[in-house]
């Protein structure tokens, strides 16, 4: 599938297969058909990928672009056919889905895309003997104790990380998600939430500039209002806008280009101003949970900026707390690297380590 810098499926293109990361790579030779399926849904692309029954690797990666599907099943539909009945494959007993969204019952809305559905109706219509759905934030804090250092970069100093602590996931993309894993005496809890909405607070003059701007044009400027592909734009935007400067058209990708940033200064100060957001919440969100387990950075736009974040103000930002700097700044921050970083959680709840892990929302066939 063509898409553009940030993973978006452009106009027209068609999908295909994503290669596989080098540790994925599977033996062809294999012959046990793979038996559960695991999802990560957001806002603008829906990945897709079958899991052994015995190894727990997951395998035939897809990416499809949502706005080409009208429903989630239909989308799950798709991946299945093209994927199980060319191979000869047997249908997929089990499923674990991570939507862009609050899943707090049945019924899940997308927080950013028009889908909507039913867990129960889903697992019926899919003819599933069982389906868990949770939050993508909440995925990808279960999938942190398994990702391996060179699926991590770290960003700044900090100690190593405290054992049996609370674990931070913040993760901007089409929209900004927040969770958390924290440990309890039975194991391991996670904590979806929607820290992306809550008040964005400027930590300077400039940045109080914009957000009073942005109160012009928006009842509550969140976080996600900033600190997001949309908030990228937002930010170049209002910038241009307070100088009297006329802004181009562009994307989010466009914003964040480093060519682009050279010849373009408000590209460049939106995208050091959304480094510097992204610091402040997540030094917020540490202080919350006290997550002296590290803080964890995914989503599609920060591992993209490379050795540009690691310069930012994001991790002095960070551990700009006043009297708590020095409790910050023993916090580790990493960005995640793993170019799935939902399915190592997913994969956990469908295998014996859910033992390890609460689960709110797993819906089984009635015995």
């Amino acid at each position: 599938m063509v898409k553009d810098s940030y993973g978006g499926a452009l106009a027209g293109a068609q999908p295909e297969h994503v290669p596989l990361m080098p540790e994925y790579a599977v033996d062809q030779s294999e012959k046990r058909p793979p038996s559960s399926l695991i999802a990560d849904i957001g806002a603008t692309n829906a990945r897709f990928a079958l899991v052994g029954p015995d190894d727990g690797a997951f395998r035939r990666v897809r990416v499809l672009a949502c706005d080409h599907h009208a429903t989630l099943e239909q989308a799950i539909r798709r991946y299945l056919d093209e994927e199980l009945e060319p191979a000869g494959l047997p249908r997929v007993a089990a499923a674990a889905i991570a939507v862009a969204a609050p899943v707090t019952g049945d019924h899940v809305t997308l927080t950013n895309h028009p889908w909507s559905f039913s867990i129960r109706a889903l697992r019926g219509s899919l003819g599933l003997d069982r389906l868990v759905v949770v939050n993508d934030i909440a995925a990808m804090a279960v999938a942190t104790p398994h990702l391996t250092p060179d699926q991590l970069s770290q960003v700044g100093g900090g100690a190593p990380p405290a054992a049996a602590a609370p674990v931070g996931v913040i993760a901007p993309g089409s929209g900004l998600g927040a969770g958390a894993l924290v440990p309890t005496r039975s194991g391991w809890r996670a904590l979806p939430g929607e820290g992306g909405h809550v008040t964005m607070a400027p930590a300077t003059p400039r940045e109080s500039a914009v957000l009073d701007r942005m109160r012009r044009r928006f009842d509550h400027v969140s976080a996600e209002r900033v600190v997001s592909g949309p908030g990228l734009v937002n930010l170049y935007n209002t910038l241009c806008e307070l100088d009297g400067v006329p802004a181009a058209s562009y994307t989010a990708a466009q914003i964040s280009d480093a060519g682009v940033g050279e010849r373009e200064p408000h590209c460049r100060e939106a995208v050091d101003m959304f480094c510097a957001m992204l610091g402040t919440i997540a030094g917020d969100l540490a202080l919350t949970l006290g997550a002296r387990g590290g803080i964890h950075i995914a989503g599609g736009i920060v591992p993209k900026l490379g050795k540009a974040f690691a310069a930012s103000g994001f991790r002095r930002r960070f551990e700009d707390k006043g009297r708590m700097r020095p409790y910050l700044a023993a916090i580790p921050t990493w960005i995640i690297t793993h170019p799935y970083p939902a399915f190592p959680g997913l994969v956990a709840l469908l295998t014996e380590r859910t033992s390890d892990v609460d689960i709110d929302h797993d819906c089984q066939r009635p015995a």
